[in-house]
């Protein structure tokens, strides 16, 4: 891995520089163990940044939980009382398929290992994808990353809407950014929406996945491409713990109460417009979630790409220190033996 213009890798094959490096004079050697070390420090100072950031999502995660378990608990509720009547919104309206928009989030910025590359891949492939099947595929980016690589690339992809991701997604973005999926939907410039971003798993792990976002199930079921969809009643929050003197990431499972609204409850509204109204609602909850676990997922990902050059530097730096060590070691012995030699002369 080449961090700051240094190799930090001791399992690749050693290049001419590395090797001129490991032959330079002692001044040589002392100027490149500094180097390192300061290389070292950095990314410390960036583990530790990325590590304090991963909390704060975890908290802007944990504190907009009553909003959502609410939400759902009342469109739960009001889908039992409906039963079997039609809900007669445009979010939920399926039609045949012909042109595809891909929402394809992103990070802002780099130095955070394969993330990035791993979710633009995902939408290449899928966009390949729907290519084969005879669909049209539209393209909204979100995260400077996405942007600037899908940019270069216009001839090929039709980008409809940028957005940037920032260090802690609210409310306002995730609305902004419905509002421009939901304009596509609605207007019949799309027949379906799929969200592609990354999913968190652990602080050394996470998973490029589709979901489809629109159009939605009355209930506020999420389903992937395959069909397998997620009871919006079943959650997880991820809680950055520390175990053994290391960070460590747990997820934890949270069932939402979804029991039925007493019987004696009377709507004031028609039940159908109360859906019509919370799945809106319910689109801005979902998407802002995707994009605090996609962030969460980025700073996870910098986290262990800084810890790994740290350690990279930390054994470059020690088998610098052991060449210097020898060299110095030669040239005192070097030293002694002319001074002998003198002597005995």
């Amino acid at each position: 891995m080449r961090f700051l213009g240094f190799n930090l890798s001791l399992d690749t094959v050693r290049t001419p520089a590395d090797l001129q490096v490991f032959n330079a004079s002692g001044k040589a050697l002392r100027d490149r163990i500094n180097s390192v070390k300061n290389t070292q420090k950095i990314t410390d100072a960036m583990k530790l940044v990325a590590a304090a950031k991963v909390r704060r999502a975890q908290d802007a995660v944990v504190n907009g939980r009553p909003f959502s378990e609410n939400l759902v608990k009342v469109l739960f509720g009001v889908n039992q009382r409906l039963r079997v009547e039609d809900v007669d919104s445009p979010l939920v309206q399926i039609r045949p398929v012909k042109t595809v928009l891909l929402a394809v989030i992103t990070g802002d910025r780099g130095l955070c290992g394969g993330y990035n590359n791993q979710v633009i891949k995902k939408a290449e492939v899928r966009h390949a994808e729907l290519k084969k099947l005879g669909l049209d595929g539209k393209i909204v980016l979100i995260g400077k990353k996405g942007i600037t690589y899908f940019n270069r690339r216009t001839d090929r992809y039709d980008i409809v809407g940028r957005f940037e991701l920032g260090q802690a997604p609210t409310t306002k973005e995730a609305q902004a950014i419905a509002d421009a999926l939901y304009s596509e939907f609605v207007g019949l410039d799309c027949d379906k929406v799929e969200l592609v971003y990354t999913k968190f798993v652990s602080l050394i792990s996470s998973d490029p996945i589709i979901q489809t976002l629109l159009p939605l199930t009355p209930q506020g079921e999420i389903c992937d491409i395959d069909g397998t969809c997620v009871d919006a009643a079943d959650d997880e929050i991820f809680k950055l713990t520390t175990k053994e003197g290391s960070l460590s990431m747990e997820r934890e499972k949270v069932k939402t109460d979804t029991s039925d609204f007493d019987s004696s409850l009377i709507f004031e509204q028609d039940p159908v417009q109360i859906i019509d109204a919370l799945l809106p609602l319910y689109l801005n909850s979902t998407l802002l979630r995707a994009l605090q676990e996609s962030l969460a997922c980025e700073l996870a990902a910098r986290m262990n790409a800084m810890s790994n050059a740290s350690d990279n530097a930390k054994d470059l730096k020690k088998k610098l220190n052991l060449k210097y060590n020898r060299q110095r070691q030669a040239a005192i012995t070097g030293q002694i033996i002319e001074i002998c030699s003198g002597s005995s002369a």
